[in-house]
């Protein structure tokens, strides 16, 4: 906060503070007031672009929590979710009208452009609430069709920009996990159109084959990814700011690949072609539930080496949605995974993991809202 001398220039109206977010230092008999046009104009220019990650581990958990039959926790969470969806759609649209600069540039930028895909991955996920928690399938053919528009729009934009941008990074500098979360969103838009195909009867076929196409494109996408991110990992200086929350993703994406899998195999008696690669569909679910699960133990290792080895402080920041949400996802694959293949013996897990990722939801948001209070107090003002 930038504190004024004790007698406030004349100059100084407060339809200036207003419009500038300025703090002038109270004497005598002023009293505060908080220029809420600077805090929403100040959160809007400096939102992170990964920011939607909130409303992702938000959704997924709720929607663990309704399949372990926790709907006491599964309906205060989505009913937040709304207010989250709504904010941080509003903060992105004031974001590309009064700072289009700062929005392309994150747009275009080898590690904050990829957080964009949280925009389709969060509209994904809220569209799956609305089906599993409300089963609400006209509202959430809306957020089908917003999320496939905003997978085509971000996809295409994002790697044409950072494919021909004359300036590039290397990779030890450019890639983190955060580039999987186009992964979570092409993945969580072929789970939406499985969970709606049976509602788009006479067209239930051209869903569930679109719902395949994207489940495989996923997953040869995170292929590519993970491939450069494993490459960054052995063969590069790795430091513990290096190891930013995101990373978690690694696992998170294929956790929703495997959700998604276990959607498919669910329709595959709805759809004769899946029926004949029905063998494949559970081999390859069964794989990605797998590394998903390597994953873990030694992303937690990597996080005791950052933070207990390395000393490095934990401090909250937007990018921690994006680790709270693959331990939401894992709960939610599992329990789908052994619901569909009828493995019995790893029913303990989801139930162990949703506390897990509640726990790690509550930790962030007490950060969250710690972080907007000082942001309220920082742009506080005076009038006499």
């Amino acid at each position: 906060m930038r504190v004024m001398p004790k007698e406030p220039p004349a100059h100084l109206m407060v339809t200036d503070v207003l419009d500038q977010g300025v703090a002038v230092e109270a004497y005598g008999g002023t009293r505060a007031r908080i220029s809420i046009r600077a805090l929403v104009m100040g959160a809007a220019e400096d939102l992170h672009p990964s920011y939607f990650a909130l409303v992702m581990a938000t959704g997924i958990i709720a929607i663990a929590a309704n399949w372990l039959g926790m709907r006491y926790i599964a309906l205060p969470l989505f009913y937040f979710n709304i207010g989250a969806f709504i904010t941080l759609w509003s903060l992105n649209i004031l974001r590309l009208a009064y700072f289009p600069k700062r929005f392309l540039a994150d747009l275009f930028d080898h590690s904050r452009g990829p957080g964009f895909f949280t925009m389709v991955a969060g509209t994904g996920v809220f569209g799956n609430q609305l089906v599993l928690l409300l089963q609400d399938y006209r509202t959430a053919v809306a957020f089908w069709s917003l999320a496939l528009l905003l997978w085509l729009g971000l996809m295409y934009s994002i790697f044409t920009g950072l494919f021909i941008r004359e300036n590039k990074p290397s990779i030890a500098d450019g890639i983190n996990g955060g580039w999987l979360t186009g992964v979570v969103a092409t993945q969580s838009v072929a789970t939406l159109s499985g969970l709606l195909a049976a509602h788009f009867s006479p067209h239930q076929g051209e869903m569930l084959f679109l719902a395949l196409a994207m489940w495989l494109f996923g997953g040869m996408l995170y292929i590519w990814i993970i491939s450069l991110i494993f490459y960054r990992y052995c063969f590069f200086k790795f430091s513990p700011q290096d190891l930013t929350p995101p990373y978690w993703i690694n696992m998170g994406a294929v956790a929703i690949s495997t959700l998604s899998g276990t959607v498919l195999i669910a329709n595959a008696g709805n759809f004769a072609f899946l029926q004949e690669i029905l063998p494949f569909l559970k081999g390859f679910t069964m794989f990605f539930w797998a590394t998903g699960t390597w994953w873990i133990p030694m992303l937690i290792i990597l996080g005791v080496w950052r933070h207990v080895h390395k000393k490095l402080p934990l401090t909250y920041s937007p990018l921690y949605w994006g680790a709270v949400f693959p331990l939401g996802m894992y709960a939610a694959a599992t329990f789908q995974l052994g619901k569909v293949n009828g493995f019995p013996f790893i029913a303990s897990v989801p139930q162990v993991f949703v506390y897990i990722a509640l726990l790690a939801w509550l930790a962030a948001f007490t950060g969250l809202v710690i972080e907007i209070v000082k942001g309220f107090t920082s742009r506080l003002y005076y009038r006499p």
